[in-house]
């Protein structure tokens, strides 16, 4: 196996500030713009159509107007495996979801009877209901974090686990905050993938923190940045290995799979990449700060 000798923590110094502005970023972008939620945390109708021949997302857009969805959004979905394929969404209070969705089926299987319309799904959430899952869907997430940082702290040692949970953090607001960014949906779906990076994520962290604390354990006087170095060096094939496989297989998926899985696995590409990144340049470097800050209190 090849031996690498590169220096991480002399890398902190520009990757702290890296990371601190993308989260930074990240932050603002989610505070100020917020999130695209999909039908499913927002409430209300979504209809996926299929057309048999071309039509204009113009023309489909103006005919939804003048049947009185005005608020409607409409995006193409089908791309070049499946095209004339629309996706359309409109907000509906939670006493007419079902009249609301009767419209604008019938609406377009009338209207565009000539295009060979086919209507593929429809799926209504009640507002109410789509907060709550809304809710349930970040607390999923809040409690995964913390049950990973008892397991940290129990595993190794209570200054290791601050380090996990900001790397994870870090990785999930940088995926939530390219998502609103790119005004991409935000469903329950994206909660998936985000918990699946969340996994990802530490199982690579736990693996270089496992080597730290064989290096604590063998060199106690080769001090801690010379041990996460050695570790994270060590580790660096494994992870590279990995890291690209998963991201392969992802990416894959994310351009062949169609537009139903497309998000979860762009979501998922992200998380790949963010979180090989926050194993070798923001958990270690968290861990060196707790490090030093309880060994001044000691």
């Amino acid at each position: 196996m090849k031996k690498y000798n590169i220096d991480f923590t002399g890398k902190f110094i520009v990757a702290v500030p890296l990371s601190l502005a993308l989260v930074g970023i990240s932050l603002f972008m989610f505070l100020s713009k917020g999130l695209n939620y999909g039908v499913d945390f927002r409430g209300g109708a979504e209809v996926q159509v299929h057309f048999k021949d071309s039509v204009d997302l113009g023309t489909l857009r103006s005919e939804l107007e003048k049947a009185g969805f005005s608020s409607s959004s409409v995006q193409s979905i089908g791309g070049e495996v499946q095209k004339n394929s629309f996706l359309v969404k409109v907000n509906a209070k939670e006493e007419n979801l079902n009249q609301v969705t009767d419209k604008i089926t019938t609406m377009l299987t009338t209207n565009f009877a000539s295009s060979g319309a086919e209507i593929d799904k429809t799926d209504i959430v009640g507002p109410k209901a789509g907060e709550q899952l809304r809710i349930s869907g970040f607390q999923a997430m809040a409690w995964a974090l913390l049950m990973i940082m008892i397991y940290i702290a129990l595993r190794f040692d209570y200054k290791y686990s601050p380090g996990a949970i900001v790397a994870l953090i870090h990785d999930v607001l940088i995926i939530v905050g390219v998502f609103a960014i790119m005004d991409k949906e935000f469903s329950l779906q994206i909660v998936g993938a985000l918990l699946a990076v969340i996994g990802y994520s530490v199982n690579d962290t736990v693996v270089v923190y496992d080597r730290v604390r064989e290096h604590e354990e063998k060199s106690p006087s080769k001090g801690l940045k010379g041990q996460i170095n050695t570790a994270l060096n060590e580790t660096l094939s494994r992870t590279f290995l990995t890291s690209f496989t998963t991201f392969l297989v992802a990416a894959v998926m994310y351009i062949m799979g169609g537009a139903g899985i497309e998000d979860f696995f762009f979501a998922i590409c992200l998380g790949v990449i963010i979180g090989t990144y926050s194993s070798l340049f923001v958990a270690a470097p968290t861990i060196l700060f707790f490090d030093k800050y309880l060994g001044k209190k000691a």
